[in-house]
């Protein structure tokens, strides 16, 4: 009978130590980093679905856009419904009219102010 007392204790303090680091991690803020970027003449629906903040509908709506006439400069972005100025601006680093579609998005911890 000692014993299994013995195994119960250690159970509960492996239980309570590991649920310390679940809650740790599940405490921690996280955030999307995007890098590189999207070229709006040649992206695909699921290159562009991944910029922030445009879904597979607004993915749609640029390239029905670019299809009648390719974009000259990234800031017609601005004439396809749903992308008004405020979108646009969140936009603008990531996109571009030239090269390979680039764009990765990785979720990573966000940094506490006051820490590192």
């Amino acid at each position: 009978m000692r014993g299994q007392a013995g195994w119960c204790v250690v159970v509960l303090a492996l239980v309570g130590v590991l649920g310390a680091v679940d809650a740790e991690a599940a405490g921690a803020k996280w955030r999307t980093q995007y890098t590189g970027q999207v070229n709006l003449n040649e992206a695909t629906r699921e290159q562009l679905d991944a910029l922030p903040s445009v879904g597979a509908k607004a993915a749609q709506r640029i390239i029905a856009f670019r299809e009648k006439r390719p974009f000259k400069r990234v800031e017609e972005l601005v004439r396809v419904k749903g992308f008004g100025k405020k979108r646009f601006l969140q936009l603008k680093p990531y996109l571009t009219l030239q090269g390979a579609t680039t764009l990765k998005a990785e979720r990573v911890r966000a940094e506490e102010p006051g820490k590192g």
